[in-house]
């Protein structure tokens, strides 16, 4: 089996934000790490080179591969921020439908930027998806 790549290292999160472009990216990065860490209570960390991940949790498929990731994050990559959060809660859609401008993924959240969103709705779908991590995946 291969192995992961997605798991925590040492790099500093601020410097990758600092590096991340365009600066829009880098400031609506600095926004979207600063709500995590206030949601979560947890201290951000770099799960593997490219994404900002708070708190984790041990998976396992019924196929037997298992891993670690972390229970919320979000990459701010070059085109748009991703935000790894989407956990087909009930509601999430309805909150979906109130964001904004967005794409999904399976359980990713497209955002060219934060401007395009609400914000309050962004910071609700988090607050949701944290609790649902923890619920499902108890510490």
């Amino acid at each position: 089996m291969a192995e992961i790549k997605t798991k925590p290292t040492p790099a500093d999160v601020a410097a990758f934000i600092d590096a991340v472009e365009p600066p829009v990216r880098r400031e609506d990065a600095k926004t979207a790490c600063a709500m995590l860490e206030r949601i979560t209570g947890e201290k951000p960390a770099m799960w593997g080179p490219s994404i900002i991940g708070f708190g984790s949790y041990h998976y396992r498929y019924e196929s037997g591969h298992e891993g670690d990731m972390c229970r919320l994050g979000f990459s701010p990559r070059k085109a748009e921020l991703v935000f790894y959060m989407l956990t087909d809660r009930a509601g999430e859609a309805g909150d979906l439908a109130r964001l904004g401008r967005h794409r999904t993924g399976k359980s990713c959240l497209y955002i060219k930027k934060l401007a395009d969103v609400d914000l309050a709705v962004l910071e609700e779908m988090a607050t949701a998806a944290w609790d649902h991590m923890n619920a499902k995946y108890p510490a």
